[in-house]
């Protein structure tokens, strides 16, 4: 797939991430996907094939056939449409998927989006479905967790590389900081470094305030060729870049815990297809479901050296202002983690960045963005590069 700009995206559009009581999984797909039509000038009849994100929507709805059910809601039955599972890393390989339909010449606009609704069930019917994304029998079925995995490797790094807890809370209070610039995030307030660390714990070193909520929402981009592109906007983005990898499902089936794999196989891969470096990207929206996997992404991107992801909080190279920020959107933290969605809801902050559109929280001049979504506790990931011109 060889890609250097081929494709653009030209709209965008997202829910606010929250938990949504009084709406469908259904409703908050087509919000979203009218929402990134409507800002692209596309009409329900340009868009050709639809791929979707979506973990689980058969646990926590009892909903399957999304694609089917999603094309019709929105109004383009009759289009292939399909759903793509990856875990929490669903909506990034459908982003994937799409770029792939389109530089393979099947189709010249497709939309591509992701969805979850995760508040209708009680908060340990939702940790058991999502502790479905591990190795059901080697971990899940011994009673660990997600919070449980992430604790492991936080200890790990802590006791290898003298990662601190408090550089764990300054993760937490950095992306609430961004989040309450975010109108369409799940918390919109500031915390302190004392709130991270007086909050329950769920795993230890983990407590409540270091780890994603469980949210509902939707995020929908609309894509195209780039030699099309601005038939329909002036503002085109380009993808630059995509790589995606796989690990070892389980923890314990891995040689080295503090690195995951698969962002170092997918960040590679990206990198090269775009022609650009870790010193090039102006800002990031990588996968914090929890604060330690944002230290672990500042390492395994090659923002820093292995075992120097603290200092990258404590220096402030990652808040808005700083070197290459992190998370400007408030990431999974504090802008909400609706897995299915959470891929594509990165390409859309990413996308507002390059076209200066994010308002208070906008990175400076900004000219290259990249996405890092990963699936459960990494055993996959897709990485995207995505830039202001085609490079």
């Amino acid at each position: 797939m060889i890609m250097r700009g081929d494709v653009a995206v030209i709209g965008v559009g997202m829910t606010k991430f929250d938990e949504h009581w009084n709406k469908q999984l259904r409703d908050l797909f087509v919000e979203a996907a009218l929402e990134a039509l409507d800002d692209a000038r596309v009409s329900l009849k340009d868009v050709k094939a639809m791929f979707v994100g979506n973990m689980g929507s058969g646990m926590w709805v009892e909903q399957e056939h999304l694609g089917s059910l999603l094309a019709d809601y929105l109004g383009i039955s009759g289009v292939p449409s399909l759903k793509v599972e990856s875990a929490c890393a669903s909506s990034g390989m459908a982003f994937r998927l799409g770029l792939m339909s389109v530089t393979a010449g099947l189709h010249d606009v497709v939309l591509v989006g992701g969805v979850e609704k995760m508040s209708d069930v009680t908060t340990s019917e939702s940790t058991h479905h999502l502790a479905t994304a591990a190795d059901r029998e080697w971990e899940a079925f011994y009673g660990m967790t997600f919070p449980g995995l992430f604790a492991l490797i936080a200890r790990r790094h802590m006791k290898q590389y003298g990662t601190t807890r408090e550089q764990l809370a300054k993760v937490a209070v950095k992306n609430h900081k961004h989040g309450s610039y975010n109108p369409k995030a799940q918390y919109q307030r500031a915390i302190s470094i004392e709130d991270v660390l007086n909050s329950p714990l769920v795993a230890d070193p983990l407590r409540l305030l270091d780890s994603s909520p469980i949210s509902d929402g939707a995020a929908a981009v609309i894509i195209a060729r780039s030699d099309i592109a601005r038939r329909f906007t002036d503002t085109p983005v380009y993808v630059l870049g995509s790589g995606a990898a796989t690990d070892a499902i389980a923890l314990h089936d891995r040689d080295d815990i503090t690195t995951l794999r698969s962002v170092v196989l997918a960040a590679k891969e990206a990198y090269n297809m775009a022609k650009v470096e870790p010193e090039d990207v102006n800002l990031a929206e990588v996968h914090d479901c929890f604060t330690i996997a944002e230290i672990l992404a500042y390492e395994d991107l090659g923002f820093a050296r292995k075992g120097e992801g603290g200092k990258l909080i404590d220096e402030g190279v990652t808040e808005l202002g700083g070197k290459i920020p992190v998370n400007p959107s408030g990431g999974l933290k504090a802008k909400g983690h609706p897995v299915g969605a959470t891929g594509v809801a990165q390409v859309v902050e990413v996308t507002l960045q390059l076209r200066n559109e994010a308002g208070k929280r906008q990175v400076s001049n900004a000219e290259i963005g990249l996405t890092h979504n990963i699936g459960g506790s990494g055993a996959s990931c897709i990485v995207h590069i995505l830039g202001r011109g085609r490079r």
